[in-house]
């Protein structure tokens, strides 16, 4: 079923985290610089250990993400030989629940859209979506220095997740993107990142395809027992 946005004046937190998914096909519709600035100001306030406030972003539209799509698009004939990450987009030792989540959710995805197992070259190609940001307006680059530990990239998490629900009041989507991290080297040459900060993910934003497919299947979560345990309740 469709999830629409629900009109800014009467969004709830609740709201905003059920509506809120992986947007993976967006429409054509400019998103207002104002809107960013306003979403991204709000979400200053996320939480931060020690108010270090680690996260920094470029957010590209027009010209500057045309030429950083056409950059790596041109490297992803390339293949794996064009990957550079600086860090483990997954655990190399991912296992059990965990990577029968991340299975799971990949072929729902793939089933929506028709794309069968066998389909190589499909499934190659819906990949390569990600790679223009599902034709979204507008890509932020998140990054933050080197020396940054797993508490930092924790409030990193966190005030990604705001920015998401921000945007969701503001009727706009999202889609989280550890995927551009295999193009680093691309996306060093056309945005300015310093050299000591390691560069974490993209996030595309716009307006999501309502009737796509690909942003309508189900995707389960775990039950609360699974990962949660109560004591002394």
């Amino acid at each position: 079923m469709t999830q629409q946005a629900t009109p800014l004046s009467r969004m709830t937190v609740s709201e905003a985290v059920a509506t809120r998914r992986s947007v993976r096909r967006f429409l054509r519709e400019a998103v207002g610089r104002d809107v960013l600035e306003r979403v991204l100001e709000k979400a200053q306030r996320a939480p931060s250990g020690g108010n270090v406030q680690p996260w920094n972003a470029n957010v590209l539209t027009g010209a500057p993400l045309a030429r950083l799509l056409d950059a790596v698009a041109g490297v992803i004939p390339q293949g794996r030989a064009a990957h550079a990450p600086e860090y483990h987009i997954y655990p190399p030792e991912l296992e059990g629940a965990y990577d029968a989540r991340r299975f799971g959710v990949g072929e729902a995805m793939y089933a929506a859209l028709g794309i069968a197992r066998e389909d190589k070259k499909g499934r190659l190609g819906q990949f390569m979506h990600n790679f223009r940001a599902f034709d979204a307006p507008v890509l932020m680059l998140v990054h933050t220095p080197r020396y940054m530990g797993p508490p930092q990239w924790s409030d990193i998490g966190m005030w990604l997740q705001t920015v998401m629900l921000l945007l969701r009041e503001e009727g706009l989507d999202s889609c989280a993107q550890e995927a551009w991290a295999v193009y680093t080297p691309q996306i060093r040459e056309c945005v300015t990142i310093p050299d000591d900060h390691i560069f974490f993910c993209g996030l595309a934003i716009g307006h999501r395809d309502p009737v796509a497919p690909i942003n309508t299947f189900d995707v389960p979560r775990a039950p609360l027992q699974e990962s949660v345990a109560f004591e002394g309740f």
